[in-house]
């Protein structure tokens, strides 16, 4: 095969706003809609594409700032442009907004990349596994207890080996939604819960003691990931056989090292949407690596079912509910588990998905 010798031509964004089912909630937040920006890398007679979950301004950051600095990059070299965005964002701010920017930007590098090479982005990055298990993630503190039943034994019926339930909006309530989410899946479906940070360390603990009476075995966030010794704290005293997690906020690698050497982790998450794209998690699973902690993959299942194959040190892919009805609805070609597992389709190049027509979701520019 020969080395396509081709710059990148022209890079734009556009972001679109999906309603929600109807107002959903976490531990500390609300919201009605996701807005996701997605980007189109041009060069070489392709386009390759990537995308953020941001708000719409991180459109408007790609297209003054980044676009120019990838401009004229060679297409075989996303690390490289990855380097001069990272530069070129010194003034506007890394962490936040510039990250996913970036991200976005660099997953659709290295989808152009792949494509032109006509491999699947997977392939690309080398396989070191066939699939990743995927769980199922929602169980919205807005939901009924009925609701919540119906969507985590949904999921559990449909082969997943793990679901997630949002906590921390009504602790007094949690045990009951708990012990409900329980009865749903079963016992063979492992239980997972997220506070989105919402706790202190001793409203994390007392709930951490009422999970694992349920059989809970991951607790995310249990307070916020910037609480490093809260963090590590809930780890050292959480019951047996339940991990802590957190690393969803990372977007750049020190945050992901201060997390690791703090010892605030038993599991480190990364989203490539944030973290710095393919570049940005690839080096999180080096990190990982060089502290032996498990990686999982937070939400943005297209893209993390390629990265999930060739991370070293994967576990999972969270199959978020409203990251997966927004790239249902935006892309052809997602990919869908079977058992719970996602396998990216080895034929379809690069991302192997493609971008749908829908003004009526546009935002205004």
């Amino acid at each position: 095969m020969s080395r396509p010798d081709a710059t990148v031509e022209a890079v734009t964004a556009e972001a679109y706003r999906v309603p929600a089912d109807a107002p959903e909630s976490d531990g500390t937040l609300t919201w009605d809609a996701t807005t996701i920006v997605v980007v189109r890398a041009r060069g070489g007679g392709a386009t390759g594409l990537g995308y953020t979950y941001c708000a719409a301004a991180a459109a408007r950051l790609v297209e003054d700032v980044l676009a120019d600095v990838v401009r004229g990059t060679d297409v075989m070299a996303p690390p490289r442009a990855a380097a001069a965005m990272g530069a070129a964002v010194r003034n506007v701010g890394r962490p936040g907004l510039a990250s996913c920017a970036i991200s976005a930007v660099d997953v659709a590098l290295w989808d152009l990349k792949a494509r032109l090479l006509g491999l699947a982005l997977a392939d690309l990055l080398g396989r070191a596994r066939h699939g990743v298990p995927g769980y199922g993630s929602g169980g919205f503190t807005s939901l009924s207890l009925e609701e919540l039943e119906r969507q985590l034994g949904g999921w559990a019926a449909e082969g997943f080996a793990a679901v997630k339930m949002k906590v921390g909006r009504d602790p007094g309530r949690d045990p009951v939604r708990i012990r409900a989410a329980r009865a749903a899946i079963g016992d063979d479906v492992a239980l997972f819960i997220d506070a989105n940070g919402a706790c202190d360390p001793p409203g994390a603990l007392a709930l951490a003691e009422a999970a694992g009476a349920a059989g809970v075995t991951w607790f995310e966030e249990p307070v916020s990931s910037d609480d490093l010794e809260g963090m590590r704290l809930v780890r050292e005293r959480a019951p047996a056989g339940m991990a802590v997690a957190a690393g969803e906020y990372g977007y750049t690698p020190w945050y992901f090292r201060r997390m690791a050497a703090a010892g605030a982790v038993d599991c480190m998450q990364a989203d490539a949407t944030r973290c710095g794209g393919v570049s940005g998690f690839m080096a999180v699973d080096a990190l990982c690596d060089a502290f032996t902690l498990p990686l999982s993959a937070h939400t943005a299942p297209t893209v993390h079912a390629h990265l999930g194959v060739a991370a070293g040190r994967m576990r999972h892919i969270e199959w978020f509910h409203d990251h997966v009805e927004v790239e249902r609805r935006l892309f052809d070609g997602v990919p869908e588990p079977v058992d719970g597992v996602l396998v990216p389709d080895p034929d379809r190049p690069g991302l192997g998905v493609e971008l749908r027509l829908a003004d009526d979701l546009r935002c205004a520019a």
